[in-house]
């Protein structure tokens, strides 16, 4: 079974794709995930934050040590050796790249153009095969229209593509009010790849102490279901790779994503579950799936569920919509026939 695929012109050997997580934090943990099938691997999300932070603080000790005469090490200010400094980040992304033999992705967060994209140059420059942007972007405030959310991905693509000339790829969120147009002027605004979708942060109450509660989740399989559908829906109509992102458990979600129209499937949630050996358990079942039903290569397969090969286009539209609720059977209907049928009978 030929499982080779191809991502954003990056030549893969399956679609099986380590996304962003805590797994890629440590030079260990890639090499982990390689070993143990990869077939490329997102880095953890360097935010657009943190990168400012550290660029003010630097400007501030550059400014401050101007007019300072250092007589003691306590001068120096405290130096945080997280992986998520900008700088471990880059150094991270080379020995990554020096050590494995699969494509290395790098991954930013952010919601604006200004500053923090000259460093997707930087990672650029550090090796990586590619970089995904993922724009999180939560518009609560109530004044800032639905044309300006949309702008802020128009920007941030155009800025990043400037700067560097390897594969661009932006997650985007399930939340727009035409997708599936939103994706289509993605494409052709130049995203050499989609990936359907990223999670919104969803806090919680903590009833106890009356405080805000952040909490992260792994992914369900049911979650499935909405990156499923645009998938399908854009087959086949756009340029841009296709990733599939959220709810990938099994090789069942795998499956699906690849015949809905899937170049890649993104896992990470089953291997924070599992670990990262999970991976060769995901792309055998996968193999033994396809290889079963008579396929030769993934190319076969892939698309096969999509809208543009469907026989029945209007299942991915309103009409299924229909008949998804007609087919809901009232859970109470017989107890309310029998009190039907008890009040005649009196």
């Amino acid at each position: 079974m030929d499982l080779s695929t191809d991502y954003m012109g990056l030549k893969l050997k399956h679609p099986i794709v380590a996304s962003s997580s805590p797994l890629s934090e440590t030079l260990e943990g890639i090499k982990l995930l390689e070993d143990s099938g990869a077939s490329a691997i997102v880095m953890f999300s360097l935010f657009e934050e943190q990168i400012r932070k550290e660029n003010e603080a630097f400007d501030f000790f550059l400014e401050f040590g101007s007019e300072s005469f250092a007589e003691s090490l306590n001068y120096f200010p405290h130096i945080d050796t997280s992986p998520k400094r900008p700088d471990h980040y880059l150094n991270l992304v080379r020995k990554a790249v020096e050590a494995t033999d699969i494509p290395i992705i790098g991954s930013l967060n952010g919601i604006t153009n200004e500053g923090w994209i000259d460093f997707a140059k930087q990672i650029q420059e550090a090796g990586a095969s590619a970089l995904e942007l993922n724009v999180y972007y939560i518009p609560t405030d109530i004044e800032v229209s639905a044309s300006a959310v949309e702008q802020r991905y128009f920007d941030i693509l155009k800025a990043v593509k400037d700067a560097v000339s390897i594969p661009v790829a932006i997650k985007l969120s399930p939340f727009f009010s035409s997708t599936g147009n939103m994706a289509k002027r993605l494409d052709e605004a130049g995203a050499d790849a989609l990936v359907l979708f990223n999670r919104f942060y969803q806090p919680d109450i903590n009833l106890d102490n009356l405080k805000i509660d952040p909490r992260a989740d792994l992914s369900t399989p049911a979650e499935i279901r909405v990156p499923l559908l645009w998938i399908a829906v854009l087959y086949g109509r756009i340029k841009a790779s296709l990733a599939a992102s959220r709810g990938v458990h099994s090789s069942t979600e795998i499956i699906k994503y690849l015949l809905a129209g899937a170049d890649v499937v993104m896992v990470a949630s089953t291997l924070m579950k599992n670990g990262p050996q999970y991976l060769s358990v995901l792309i055998n079942e996968t193999d033994n799936w396809l290889t079963a039903r008579g396929y030769h290569s993934l190319n076969e397969a892939r698309g096969v569920m999509s809208r543009q090969n469907s026989k029945d286009p209007g299942a991915f539209e309103r009409v299924n919509y229909i008949k998804v609720l007609e087919s809901f059977e009232n859970p109470f209907s017989s107890a309310i026939a029998s009190k039907r049928i008890g009040n005649h009978l009196r």
